[in-house]
């Protein structure tokens, strides 16, 4: 069973920057497609940012794509999303997500992906 261990969320005011990190414990990290999601109160989840397992293609929702950046580092087996220019509607819980394949390709859809981390709140404040 593949578990994704999350870090990274946290409260910060309007134009703060934070970094989320996701770590699955898989045994090789290249042949997954990584992805964050997230979900608001009252909200549907929502594609945020993804990333092939490669790295070479990436992802992003509309409206963060510019102040979000996916990346991975395969040494770390670790997935990263460097969020800059936060606004209070980025605020949600975060949640990572996987699903193996050697598909150079990356997923929008939830039901792409077959493993989900617990997640992480990202609070901003006007």
């Amino acid at each position: 069973q593949v578990q994704l261990a999350e870090s990274g969320g946290g409260l910060v005011q309007s134009g703060d920057s934070l970094r989320l990190s996701c770590a699955p414990s898989v045994r090789t990290f290249s042949s997954y497609a990584l992805a964050w999601f997230r979900q608001a109160p009252g909200k549907e989840r929502e594609f945020v940012a993804g990333i092939s397992g490669s790295g070479g293609i990436t992802s992003y929702l509309d409206s963060v794509r510019g102040r979000f950046t996916i990346s991975k580092d395969d040494y770390k087996k670790t997935m990263f999303l460097q969020m800059s220019s936060l606004k209070p509607e980025d605020t949600a819980v975060y949640v990572c997500a996987a699903h193996r394949t050697l598909a150079q390709v990356v997923k929008t859809t939830s039901d792409a992906y077959d493993y989900w981390g617990q997640g992480t709140q990202v609070t901003v404040s006007a």
